[in-house]
């Protein structure tokens, strides 16, 4: 069976190589005439691009990286699927790295990046990055990184991210108009920028209403093996929470599980709101009031910077952030 190659191409329609690759690049060299032709001929011969030799002669792999925690959470999932998306319609290949919430993981993916073919990285740091030299060297390396969701405030790198402060304290508001008096809100971490943000927001909106947070109502959850204990325990306190908000989407069911074990009622005896794009929230009992946040747009949004940053013809990419809004979609769990 015959190689169908350019040369083969260009035998037949008795034109040159380079028309040949210009006009399947959509040159603007080439006439729509002649594009015609060779798309046709190209179809029937069920011509295949090397992809390889064509890395070599452009010095690019159409490769992306994306570095996050997890791909379980249903909001990264999403983010990928944004990605994707973006990035099948340009012609580009994405390839995942999970970091599994290890900074020393996230630090041996990025050195194996950089000594492999990538155009472009995509990232969301774990929730114990703090350090960030092992990013910096990737843009050294003259490869464009652009953070999601979870960032480095400290780098002047793009970010794409949501409101978070805005969010929390609309979601802190939502608890104090639905009557509650003492709010907690529990996180996976401090160090993280969408952690910190969150919980300004919720002491602001607390700090309006004339309400003093004690420091036991932010409760860490870093360890997945403690959070159920820790949730446990002070939800039979004395003076326990009669509202909480869950700042990532894992927290929620620890919740659930513990007010059904302490025989506490959603939302009579405790109102509840996570951050939250998982599906199930709407028909768990009772349906969870949920932060939304637009996860597919954002992978979307980060991908095209990316991609566009990459794009010969604007190889410059805006030190800026790019804040996509949430949404606060209310159910059965705070009482509405």
């Amino acid at each position: 069976m015959e190689n169908i190659t350019i040369k083969v191409l260009a035998s037949r329609l008795n034109l040159s190589a380079t028309t040949i690759s210009k006009a399947l690049q959509d040159s603007h060299e080439i006439s729509e005439p002649t594009k015609q032709r060779v798309r046709e001929l190209a179809a029937a011969l069920n011509y295949t691009p090397n992809t390889y030799a064509r890395s070599l002669r452009t010095r690019k792999s159409e490769t992306i990286a994306v570095v996050l925690p997890e791909i379980a959470d249903h909001f990264f999932a999403l983010v990928i699927n944004g990605i994707e998306a973006v990035a099948r319609e340009k012609g580009y290949h994405v390839l995942i790295y999970l970091t599994h919430e290890d900074y020393h993981r996230e630090k041996e993916i990025l050195e194996y990046i950089k000594k492999g073919r990538i155009d472009g990285l995509l990232i969301s740091v774990t929730k114990n990055s703090t350090a960030t030299e092992h990013i910096a060297v990737m843009e050294q390396e003259n490869i464009p990184v652009i953070f999601f969701d979870r960032v480095m405030e400290q780098m002047q790198l793009p970010k794409v991210v949501t409101n978070d402060f805005e969010s929390c304290y609309l979601a802190t508001q939502h608890l104090l108009d639905c009557g509650c008096k003492k709010i907690n809100v529990c996180t996976i971490s401090t160090n993280l920028e969408i952690s910190k943000q969150r919980i300004l927001g919720y002491q602001k909106a607390m700090s309006d209403h004339n309400i003093s947070i004690e420091k036991n109502q932010v409760l860490i959850c870093d360890d997945d093996a403690q959070c159920y204990a820790k949730l446990y325990n002070s939800l039979q306190a004395t003076n326990r929470p009669d509202g909480i908000i869950a700042i990532v989407d894992k927290l929620t069911l620890p919740i659930y599980l513990a007010c059904e074990q302490l025989n506490l009622k959603i939302p009579e005896d405790l109102k509840v709101i996570s951050f939250s794009n998982n599906p199930t929230a709407g028909i768990l009992n009772p349906s969870l009031t949920t932060v939304s946040q637009p996860a597919f747009l954002i992978g979307q949004t980060a991908a095209t910077l990316l991609l566009n940053s990459l794009d010969p013809k604007n190889n410059k990419v805006q030190q800026d952030i790019t804040v996509i809004p949430s949404e606060l979609i209310i159910r059965n769990s705070t009482g509405y």
